[in-house]
């Protein structure tokens, strides 16, 4: 049981002269006990799935190395030392984790999904639409550069990397196409940025599937 602990103050009071006496009760806390938990981190739901690897592609695996090359291309990536790929004799790859953490727990279904995408990427393919939208907007492809005609003093003149093609159809409507899935993203949000889609009148480049949020614009002054 926690004893009490009873201490004086003695203030002197300016008028009076006498000295008024406070008594504080302090009682002691008990000790606060704690206990610790071993959190288990869940598989993941994505990085557990197997990869399907068609007839048509090659796996090469060195240690933490994987190079896949397929009839568009060839692609290599690293593996950090939380997961590691496993080669199953049915034609399947699996991403494992090699230890129980939190990263490693993030890793698994990070790189599974960059194993899945350099698989399709290498023997089916990616591509990405966009759209521009605007009076006198237009694109072109000279060459090895992408030209665009988005309202500026001057045209934008984009050079095409060697993994990807760019096509333009009807002036206004480009499609990025090759086989690693991140440089074609990158690209286009590249084009993208040089003009995005303002939400007033829509005007600017966009992605196909991209859906802008329209803004009411602001009403003239009421007479």
């Amino acid at each position: 049981m926690a004893s009490s602990v009873v201490t004086s103050f003695q203030p002197r009071s300016a008028f009076l002269g006498d000295r008024n006496v406070f008594k504080v009760s302090a009682t002691p806390s008990a000790q606060v006990g704690y206990s610790r938990k071993t959190i288990q981190c869940k598989e993941s739901r994505i990085g557990k799935q197997p990869i399907a690897v068609p007839t048509n592609v090659t796996i090469a695996l060195e240690g933490q190395d994987l190079k896949v090359k397929g009839p568009l291309g060839e692609l290599a990536l690293t593996y950090p030392r939380e997961v590691e790929l496993i080669k199953e004799d049915a034609g399947f790859l699996r991403v494992k984790k090699t230890v129980e953490t939190r990263r490693a727990n993030q890793m698994h279904g990070l790189f599974r999904t960059l194993t899945d995408n350099m698989v399709v990427g290498v023997s089916k393919g990616f591509e990405k639409k966009l759209i521009l939208v605007g009076v006198g907007y237009r694109a072109t492809v000279e060459g090895k550069e992408l030209v665009l005609n988005l309202g500026f003093s001057h045209p934008v003149k984009m050079q095409i990397p060697e993994s990807l093609k760019v096509k333009v159809e009807e002036n206004t409507r480009i499609t990025v196409s090759g086989y690693d899935k991140s440089e074609i993203g990158q690209f286009a949000a590249t084009v993208r940025k040089w003009r995005p889609p303002e939400p007033y009148k829509g005007k600017g480049v966009k992605y196909s599937d991209e859906i802008v949020r329209r803004k009411e614009g602001k009403a003239g002054k009421k007479k």
